[in-house]
């Protein structure tokens, strides 16, 4: 219910997350269609950089102006910090405060002085600024790198080399405003670089108790989990595609046409095969590389009519298996039943 500077930074860190997860997923979804020359309309989504944009704006975001405030002489406190915050933010839609909302002429009694709010992607939040400044500061960890230091154990000086009176920079110690921002576009940087795979987890209820859900709860989650856009996205688009080849491979004894083999190319070997199966035409586009399924429903009737000639096959295979192995041991009888008979002919 009170929020201050620990959940501010906490939450810009799931702001990131969030977009990162819109970017990789459901933009990287639409464009993958224009990439593949599929024709379909786009689905619009909100894009969640102008929160992020609002804090940590190198110039003018909420971290620089925090720590401004922490640096500027004369008297620093947290009014004047928000006093600023609202001559830059004053037509922001994203944020609101009492002194916007009397400008814009709004009656909210939910958002008290010394605090400001934030419509984050998940919802709105508001922060009490008290204590702002001095946790940006951070002078904690510069006075216990000092005391470590002083202990002189080795360990200890090894851990907190900051504490060295002969290695004391003049230059102001970066805040934790700083430090956090700094640490979040690494996890950035290196979550870009890969290709991550997201679970997400839904907390059914507040008691811990099995098999009882809140449907209000679990409603919330999951709508700030972004989930309702990515199932926007996912229903207005394919729900299966695949390269030609492996889906030719996989799926070819399902037509005369391609079965046993195929010697054109895997898109016209694609299309021959999907031909014959009659499937209705809208469940079905051609990428440039790609073949796209619209409907689970159609997936699982191709996977289960491979799974019918699969098992047709494999009796066909028993079936000519069983015939030649009679037939050999056939012929071997055969052949030692006219030996022996010329043999004994042959004595008697």
């Amino acid at each position: 219910q009170d929020n201050g500077f620990e959940q501010f930074i906490i939450n810009y860190c799931n702001e990131k997350l969030q977009q990162i997860f819109i970017l990789l997923t459901l933009k990287e979804e639409q464009e993958e269609y224009v990439r593949e020359g599929i024709q379909w309309t786009p689905v619009e989504f909100f894009d969640n950089s102008i929160i992020c944009n609002l804090i940590e704006n190198s110039t003018n975001g909420i971290l620089a102006m925090l720590d401004e405030e922490c640096l500027r002489p004369g008297v620093v406190n947290e009014d004047t910090f928000l006093t600023k915050l609202n001559q830059h933010f004053a037509t922001h839609k994203h944020y609101e405060s009492k002194e916007t909302q009397n400008a814009r002429h709004i009656t909210d009694a939910s958002l008290p002085p010394r605090c400001f709010r934030i419509h984050h992607y998940a919802g709105k939040v508001t922060y009490n600024v008290t204590g702002f400044i001095e946790k940006n500061n951070d002078l904690l960890f510069r006075d216990l790198s000092q005391a470590m230091w002083a202990a002189r154990h080795a360990l200890l000086r090894s851990l907190f080399p900051e504490g060295d009176p002969q290695k004391v920079s003049l230059k102001l110690p970066p805040t934790a405003g700083f430090q956090f921002k700094s640490s979040v576009a690494l996890l950035m940087k290196n979550l870009y670089s890969k290709n991550p795979n997201y679970i997400r987890c839904i907390k059914p209820n507040d008691t811990k108790s099995a098999m009882v859900f809140t449907p209000e709860l679990v409603l919330a989650q999951v709508r700030y989990l972004g989930l309702m856009e990515n199932v926007r996205v996912r229903r207005a688009g394919y729900a299966f595609r695949q390269l030609y080849g492996p889906f030719l491979q996989r799926y070819k004894m399902l037509n005369p046409r391609t079965w046993p083999r195929w010697d054109g190319g895997d898109r016209e070997g694609t299309e021959v095969l999907l031909a014959g199966l009659a499937f209705p035409a809208e469940e079905l586009a051609f990428g440039h590389t790609k073949v796209f399924i619209r409907s689970p429903r159609t997936l699982f009737d191709l996977e289960r009519q491979r799974q019918e000639r699969v098992a047709q096959l494999a009796t066909l295979i028993q079936k000519m298996f069983r015939g030649w192995r009679c037939r050999t041991q056939y012929q071997l009888m055969r052949k030692s039943q006219i030996i022996l008979s010329a043999w004994f002919r042959g004595n008697r």
